[in-house]
């Protein structure tokens, strides 16, 4: 099995990057993972709506670019479907089951994804209505998927 995590923009903060190379290194004991940062666009607080797809559609070319084609996708995504712990551990079991050896997560920038991107999707999947910044919700899926590796082995974590 195999797990990528695409996301628009690099970690800055020390602390952030403390996190994802903690859960990365928790991870190796279950599967190989690979984290991909494409390059975003600059985002101006007086951005017109074209602007903002145009961004959009440059990160979206560079995501699609890094998706291999025989890759189950999830986007992040606000109108996404949201599950529990459990749900997500059982929806990636269920993959691997099924013959589907590679996983990719996909994480947009501070607006969004292209539809581009979310028509790339096999599932749209999301972890709140609320909006977090990316490099949050980074360590936040990497916890989610480390989470759900516990619970498919029946270890206590969960709980």
């Amino acid at each position: 099995m195999k797990i990528t995590i695409i996301t628009v923009g690099k970690l800055k903060e020390k602390y952030w990057k403390q996190a994802v190379d903690e859960y990365v290194k928790r991870l190796g004991a279950y599967t190989k993972i690979e984290l991909i940062e494409v390059q975003d666009e600059k985002d101006t607080d007086n951005m017109s709506d074209k602007d903002i797809e145009i961004a959009k559609n440059k990160e979206a070319e560079r995501i699609l670019s890094k998706i291999k084609d025989d890759s189950y996708i999830y986007t992040l995504e606000i109108q996404g479907k949201q599950l529990d712990s459990v749900e997500l551990a059982q929806h990636i079991e269920n993959n691997m089951n099924t013959g589907k050896s590679h996983l990719t997560f996909i994480i947009g920038g501070s607006n969004g994804l292209h539809d581009s991107v979310s028509a790339r999707s096999n599932y749209k999947l999301s972890f709140s209505k609320m909006t977090f910044p990316h490099q949050m919700m980074k360590v936040i899926l990497l916890e989610q998927v480390y989470r759900s590796y516990r619970i498919m082995k029946g270890q206590a974590y969960h709980k």
